[in-house]
């Protein structure tokens, strides 16, 4: 896809009403500090739309950018290391269940790791929460740069293992830095964009 525009079209928080969207959504998950920003800004070749912060857990709002007015990519709020409440936490629980539930337009759960460590248990609860949502999220192994590349396979072998992945469950290795796999989650974006054109 060649991005023409962006916006941050609507920020949703605990309290907020979804929007009811007529274009295409594709939902990002992941723990706080996995790189989901860092993720967002290079899908969209923008520095600092999604802000990026060394403080874990700033994402506390559930965030739908548009895109060319063709597509949504939906930012969830970071799981685990957020200093907040757990009654707080439970909070996004609800709204993130919130969202999977009752977006119709919702084609999509991206859920990212960490490629350089195995899957926490915050990781794995997150899969099989999705998995038990009705979807099959697609697994991005973000922070790819910081490993070396005689390392991938072992790693992703360890992603797999570690999250009990359903077969067939597609793993991109993915680098903020050199936005390797960056072209294919546009691909799996662009084949639910005109699906829904069709």
């Amino acid at each position: 896809m060649v991005i023409k525009q962006v916006e941050l079209e609507t920020v949703c928080g605990i309290t907020s009403r979804l929007p009811e969207n007529t274009r295409p959504e594709v939902a990002f998950a992941g723990k706080s500090n996995v790189g989901k920003s860092s993720l967002i800004n290079g899908l969209l070749n923008r520095k600092s739309l999604a802000r990026i912060s060394s403080q874990p857990g700033k994402t506390q709002t559930i965030n739908f950018y548009n895109v060319n007015n063709e597509v949504y990519l939906v930012d969830l709020p970071g799981y685990g290391y957020a200093k907040v409440s757990e009654e707080t936490k439970a909070k996004w629980g609800r709204m993130i269940e919130r969202y999977l539930h009752s977006s119709g337009q919702l084609k999509a759960v991206f859920l990212l790791i960490d490629i350089r460590h195995e899957p926490s248990a915050n990781d794995r609860d997150m899969y099989n929460w999705v998995v038990y949502q009705g979807y099959e999220p697609i697994i991005i192994a973000t922070k790819l740069d910081k490993i070396k590349r005689s390392q991938v396979q072992k790693q992703m072998k360890l992603l797999r293992e570690g999250l009990q992945l359903v077969p067939g469950t597609r793993i991109i290795p993915f680098s903020a830095e050199t936005k390797q796999g960056r072209d294919e989650i546009w691909e799996i974006i662009d084949a639910f964009t005109e699906e829904s054109s069709v």
